[in-house]
């Protein structure tokens, strides 16, 4: 599946979180959701991108954004995740990465000369009525948390027609 593209309305789902409670985008309306979709709990580019958002998570509550974190693990690879970095935010099981590929992240990647399906990083900012704002891809890792924030900032100095 395509990604869903800026304007168009984000797919909503329900998924387990860290602690098997069930969490719906839809919970979420009226206020910004960055969903950030990575490959898989504490490796290395996963741990740096999930931290950087832990490490600026008041930043994101000052604005009133929620932070929502989606890998194809089980929950409770999730929970141990959480826990031993202490993030702030939901990390949410999408173990048969049905979300994933319905947000279209799920699909062909190559590394080291090896072909695999996987979650490919993209990261969704979803406005207050659930409508895709930005899509981040091809994104580094230790530096995504403020580039969002950056966006955030633009977009409220920005004028409006």
């Amino acid at each position: 599946m395509k990604l869903p593209l800026p304007g168009q309305t984000a797919p909503d789902f329900a998924l387990l979180d860290e602690e098997g409670q069930s969490v719906r985008l839809s919970d979420f309306r009226g206020r910004k959701v960055v969903l950030f979709f990575y490959p898989r709990a504490n490796t290395p580019g996963c741990t740096k991108e999930a931290c950087g958002f832990r490490d600026d998570y008041a930043d994101f509550e000052r604005r009133g954004v929620v932070i929502l974190g989606i890998s194809p693990d089980e929950v409770n690879a999730q929970a141990k995740f959480r826990q031993k970095y202490e993030f702030p935010f939901h990390l949410l099981a999408d173990a048969d990465h049905q979300v994933a590929e319905l947000y279209g992240v799920w699909g062909l990647k190559k590394f080291m000369g090896r072909e695999y399906m996987g979650v490919k990083r993209t990261t969704f900012l979803i406005d207050e009525e659930g409508q895709v704002e930005k899509i981040f891809e091809r994104l580094k890792p230790a530096d995504h948390s403020k580039e969002v924030l950056a966006y955030l900032d633009e977009a409220v100095e920005a004028p409006t027609s």
